[in-house]
């Protein structure tokens, strides 16, 4: 059975700019099977219902600005696969979660920066299902759940977000043995939650988490991390790090 996955993003430089965590991906898809499909949860998909995106082949979506023409120029032309995206929809609505396709989704960067390093051939199917960011941690949980037995089918689930993510906040010359206390503490506290697999308290963060409010100023960064723990098994950390002093890039494995 795959397992599921939580890949901090970071900046879209991290295509161009891997640091540690593009080894950290790669040695990841290595010890992973080859998965027939990804499915992915992107903090860069935010909308008001539950969305899956069926188009058969995405754009590569370049979703910012201000970056070198170079990242423009990149391009993560993995086909879509419209009838994992029907089947989505399926086991979705069989858990009282409605949802309906999206024909026309391109790749946002949540998606082809970390895939670029984990699948640079582009050759395995990739299909997305939206953040409806107000439906919070709980919601995330249940499409999770929703979502888990697709990975008895050969498909990889990940979300893809940031452990901590205050863009206002980051040194953008720190060097990655630079890391702020007040995200360190978060980072820690949601480690030891998740460690005691404590629901609960995760779905609290906000009031309950070290500094929460000033790592996640809005919380759709962290919500992929929900469904990631949602859809796997037990947790285990596959990479910790931060970079630019407060935007942690750690990976967790769920199963």
């Amino acid at each position: 059975m795959f397992p599921s996955l939580y890949i901090s993003h970071g900046s879209p430089m991290l295509a161009l700019e891997p640091g540690a965590s593009g080894p950290a991906l790669a040695r990841l898809a290595d010890d992973i099977a080859k998965p027939k499909a990804v499915l992915i949860v992107s903090a860069h998909w935010e909308s008001n219902e539950l969305l899956v995106s069926g188009n058969p082949q995405p754009e590569t979506w370049h979703d910012f600005g201000g970056f070198p023409r170079t990242l423009f120029d990149v391009q993560y032309p993995a086909p879509g696969d419209p009838l994992l995206a029907a089947d989505v929809v399926t086991l979705l609505k069989a858990a009282d979660l409605p949802a309906r396709l999206d024909t026309k989704r391109p790749f946002d960067h949540g998606v082809w920066v970390p895939l670029t390093l984990m699948y640079p051939q582009a050759d395995i199917p990739v299909v997305q299902v939206s953040l409806p960011t107000r439906g919070g941690p709980a919601l995330q949980t249940r499409v999770g759940h929703a979502l888990a037995s697709l990975r008895e089918q050969g498909v990889l689930l990940i979300g893809s977000g940031s452990i901590t993510h205050n863009l206002r906040e980051l040194d953008w010359h720190a060097g990655p043995e630079s890391v702020e206390p007040w995200a360190k503490s978060f980072r820690d506290w949601m480690i030891e939650k998740l460690a005691a697999n404590d629901e609960a308290a995760l779905h609290d963060y906000r009031q309950q988490a070290p500094n929460a409010v000033r790592n996640h100023p809005s919380d759709e960064h962290l919500l992929p991390l929900y469904f990631a723990r949602g859809a796997g098994g037990e947790f285990s950390i596959a990479h910790q790090g931060f970079t630019m002093g407060a935007l942690g890039m750690d990976i967790y494995r769920f199963g």
